[in-house]
């Protein structure tokens, strides 16, 4: 198996390199993590990565084929390196093209970091305010009369979902098999017609309407087409060459991916028709690879880091961050454009997508400069898998490893492998984790904080050590006669060993 590969090699490793699963075209090569501190820090590093990435590697796979997901990649950013980005299963209706790290999707809502990001360009050069009312820059941008007392419908609303507007424009575009997505000149017509849902900056109401109105912003004040100017002042220099604010129709079934949809009761998923958002690009038109995604997180750590203005000055980026706008119960929280929350007590930003057959996932830790991009052609959560891989991350990065055991170093990859967990449960993957093992569910959708490790004791005896740091019974391993461990021993029962890393 690919995965009992990749862990043998990495088993072996001694370089800060990640190693790619053997045979694996859909791999990524991982590059050696840019990792601060001591060279013994950046070892100690370096091994966990590698060790938390063997274990996100199984996982979703199998997290993928459990869902039944046609297609998925993902990217884990440290600092400036992508560390590691793959693809799983196949993106076309025939099941032959394999996904890979640069399978383009639709990111949908992802779309409006872009936008956000093009408006504060024109907030730095002065063309825009963000307290100033939408109409001073588009007036046609007027809504149907409302006698409630209220605050202007400001530019700062907008990108926080916080001006009351309605959740869409004009036209049911989300309803399928069609979905007929309004024109730029639709938009501009349906407006007057449209009421505001609540007094501005009283309530949280997400809008796409919304985030299109400061695309419209940004093309007015440029006199350049949204598009094109998106294009030229952020994806080209970000040198995001897959990512497009539309959807490029002729890499339909190729490199982009086909959509489907929510699974069915018989496992199935239904196809789903390619969609063209039109006037609604700006908050939701926009396609890309998890490769392009995670140098948009790069350019994010770097210009933090570094402080020299690209694209936006660092405190430009720092203002779009932090909290803008928070809802009275403190349960949803927003920056200018990005998403803004806390995740196992780190502060996270970001954005998902969610579009006619497509998901999508951008989560990004500023301070701990790491990041995950999950993309999946399928109606499902890939901000459960985007998090899942985050916390397995964050996990064995937290983790002190064991010392080994007085009778000397223990050879953990002769307990490494799949181990049956029939009838009572899933098979489960057993992988080296900080000096140990850990096990880990197929199909499970965490919580990762909360598993158990095995402490190496010597003599094919392991002490089971919970989360909390509490060491309880023995987990024993059993050889055949050529000296191949063939089981693990618990509580007097025995699960059988499938497959191994040798």
């Amino acid at each position: 198996m690919k995965l009992l590969a990749a862990v043998a090699i990495m088993l072996a490793a001694t370089s800060a390199i990640i190693p790619a699963p053997l045979g694996a075209s859909s791999d990524r090569q991982a590059v050696q993590s840019e990792l601060e501190g001591k060279p013994g820090d950046q070892e100690q590093r370096a091994t966990a990565l590698r060790e938390a990435v063997v274990a996100v590697d199984y996982w979703l796979d199998q997290a993928r084929q459990y869902s039944r997901i046609p297609a998925l990649s993902v990217a884990l950013v440290n600092g400036q390196q992508t560390v590691w980005s793959k693809g799983y299963g196949y993106t076309d209706r025939a099941m032959r093209q394999p996904a890979t790290a640069d399978t383009i999707y639709s990111i949908c809502s992802i779309s409006k970091l872009f936008t956000a990001v093009a408006f504060m360009q024109q907030w730095e050069k002065g063309t825009v305010r963000l307290d100033e009312p939408v109409r001073t820059y588009l007036p046609w941008a007027q809504f149907a009369p409302d006698q409630r007392d209220s605050m202007p419908v400001t530019m700062r609303g907008l990108l926080t979902h916080s001006a009351g507007l309605p959740r869409e424009a004009v036209k049911p575009y989300w309803t399928g098999p069609d979905f007929p997505f309004p024109s730029q000149d639709e938009i501009h017509a349906g407006v007057a017609g449209q009421h505001l849902l609540y007094p501005a900056s009283t309530t949280f109401q997400y809008s796409n309407l919304g985030l299109t109105l400061v695309g419209e912003t940004v093309e007015k004040v440029t006199g350049t087409p949204y598009g094109e100017y998106v294009s030229t002042n952020i994806l080209a220099p970000l040198d995001m060459n897959n990512t497009r604010p539309f959807i490029p129709t002729r890499l339909y079934g190729k490199q982009l991916a086909v959509g489907w949809g929510s699974l069915e009761p018989d496992g199935t998923r239904p196809r789903v028709k390619l969609f063209d958002a039109k006037g609604i690009n700006p908050a939701a038109g926009y396609s890309s690879s998890v490769e392009d995604l995670a140098k948009f997180a790069r350019w994010q750590f770097r210009l933090l880091q570094s402080g020299q203005p690209e694209l936006l000055r660092a405190s430009t980026l720092r203002e779009m961050h932090r909290v803008h706008y928070i809802t009275p119960d403190r349960r949803t929280s927003w920056g200018l454009g990005f998403a803004n929350y806390q995740m196992d007590g780190r502060e996270m930003v970001g954005h998902g997508g969610s579009c006619p057959g497509y998901r999508s996932s951008l989560l990004i830790d500023p301070s701990a400069q790491m990041a995950v991009a999950v993309a999946i052609n399928a109606m499902d959560d890939s901000t459960v898998l985007a998090r899942a891989v985050g916390a397995l991350v964050a996990v064995r990065l937290a983790t002190s490893a064991f010392e080994p055991p007085e009778s000397g170093a223990v050879d953990l990859r002769d307990y490494v492998g799949i181990y049956n967990g029939q009838p009572w449960g899933a098979d489960f993957a057993m992988l080296p984790w900080a000096g140990g093992l850990v096990g880990i569910e197929a199909g499970s959708r965490g919580p990762f904080d909360t598993m158990d490790r095995f402490k190496p004791l010597g003599d094919d005896r392991f002490r089971v050590v919970t989360s909390s740091g509490e060491e309880r019974d023995i987990v024993t391993f059993h050889r055949d006669a050529s000296g191949k461990v063939t089981r693990m021993e618990r509580f007097g029962q025995f699960t059988p060993r499938r497959s191994s890393a040798r």
